[in-house]
């Protein structure tokens, strides 16, 4: 399976790179190819290096202004013009989506998948990694929206909340058969 990561290219603590690279360790021991922004820098080459050192395949997907820091050694990197063309290529090159701990491009991505899941555009499977408690926030703020009719379809429906590395691969894979 494919599956596109959507995280920071911030350097964390161990409380998020732990779980980080536990998820990506699973991710390379499935046979999964990682799908991602193409960073070699901070939470992606945390992912990345976790990945090919299980085994796994790195796909990735960068942007013309940060093409220096992309990684070499993938295993295919594709270069968008802008980041509009990054993301629509990062999603139409997974099967399945996990939006791990980032910053507003992180929401960004994370609100577009969700948006177009939302209106029937795709039915890939959606998972939010809850890592220490990061989108408690937001989880309680998409709670809001759809309890006060701002959601045509049941949260369930949108996205699976993970609490750790371990439910998030296997939601994943049971949703695609595996």
């Amino acid at each position: 399976m494919n599956i596109c990561v959507f995280l920071s290219a911030a350097d964390l603590d161990e409380r998020y790179t732990g779980p980080a690279r536990e998820f990506a360790r699973l991710l390379g021991k499935g046979g999964h190819t990682l799908v991602w922004g193409g960073s070699d820098v901070g939470l992606m080459k945390v992912v990345a290096d976790g990945v090919q050192e299980a085994g796994g395949r790195l796909l990735g997907v960068s942007v013309e202004f940060l093409a220096a820091k992309a990684r070499r050694g993938a295993d295919e990197m594709v270069i968008a013009p802008d980041l509009a063309e990054r993301k629509r290529l990062l999603l139409e090159k997974a099967d399945a989506v996990v939006i791990m701990v980032g910053g507003t491009g992180t929401l960004d991505e994370a609100t577009e998948i969700l948006e177009l899941k939302k209106h029937g555009h795709t039915d890939k499977p959606v998972v939010l990694l809850n890592t220490a408690g990061f989108y408690d926030g937001l989880k309680t703020q998409f709670r809001r929206m759809e309890d006060e009719g701002f959601l045509p379809r049941a949260l369930t429906d949108l996205v699976f909340f993970a609490e750790d590395p371990v439910g998030a691969l296997a939601y994943l894979e049971e949703s695609q058969g595996i």
